[in-house]
């Protein structure tokens, strides 16, 4: 992952190693040999897609001659806007996204939780499944709406299956189950984005050179007094989903 642009470019071979030293170990050379299952674990595999798309821009950023007018990026990506925005550094983003890796990782562990792609399917009819399924303490919402017809669900695994059992009686194409480690974007994460938020609060964000649009709620964010807020709401609680707009 990322070797063949550091054997490239030296923009982002710089940029790596950058990375490597504010995290104090070799990221890059996890993400270019391995082992998969190593780097696949979310506390490495979000500062490596960060790391990647921080490589990327210092290469494009250039050509690009400051045509940018403004940026998003999906969860996590919401991070790495934040750095083509110049909002927050190369390397002081790698660890803002190690940290929140390592709380996604142990809430996961506190309470295992799992998420599945629900495809074919009004979103209306997934919340109404969700709504159905969540009983006996256990938890499942529609965490991502990816298009009017492809909801990730998320929550408690038992509650996650029987929401999926249900949508397929209410027509759903495929119900797929996702590999990831925990209940991202549900309340399940709710130990992992208070702590998040402290961190947040403690980054040296700046103003950023263009609008963001932060996930949860779509609104261009300009200046950075209120990126903490956006950036933990895009963790995702169960009232905090995250929505990809489509243009008009």
């Amino acid at each position: 992952m990322g070797k063949d642009l550091a054997e490239r470019f030296p923009a982002a071979r710089d940029t790596f190693h950058a990375i490597d030293e504010a995290l104090g170990f070799g990221l890059s050379r996890l993400m270019f040999e391995g082992p998969e299952q190593e780097l696949t674990a979310t506390h490495n595999a979000q500062p490596a897609i960060l790391a990647h798309s921080a490589a990327v821009f210092a290469v494009v950023a250039p050509r690009a001659n400051g045509g940018a007018v403004a940026a998003a990026g999906h969860s996590l990506g919401e991070y790495s806007a934040y750095v083509t925005a110049g909002a927050l550094t190369r390397t002081d983003a790698a660890v803002l996204v190690r940290r929140r890796g390592e709380l996604m990782q142990q809430a996961g562990t506190e309470r295992p939780g799992t998420m599945a792609a629900v495809l074919g399917l009004a979103t209306s009819e997934v919340e109404a499944a969700c709504r159905a399924a969540s009983t006996g303490g256990e938890v499942v919402v529609a965490a991502n709406l990816n298009a009017p017809d492809q909801t990730v669900i998320s929550g408690d695994p038992k509650a996650v299956a029987r929401a999926g059992a249900a949508c397929k009686e209410r027509g759903a194409k495929r119900v797929i189950p996702l590999k990831v480690s925990g209940a991202f974007h549900s309340s399940l994460m709710g130990p992992a984005a208070n702590q998040l938020r402290v961190a947040l609060e403690r980054a040296p964000f700046r103003d950023p050179a263009f609008p963001v649009i932060a996930n949860a709620t779509a609104e261009a964010v300009r200046v950075k007094r209120i990126v903490p807020g956006a950036s933990v709401a895009s963790l995702g609680t169960a009232d905090e989903v995250t929505r990809f707009m489509e243009a008009e």
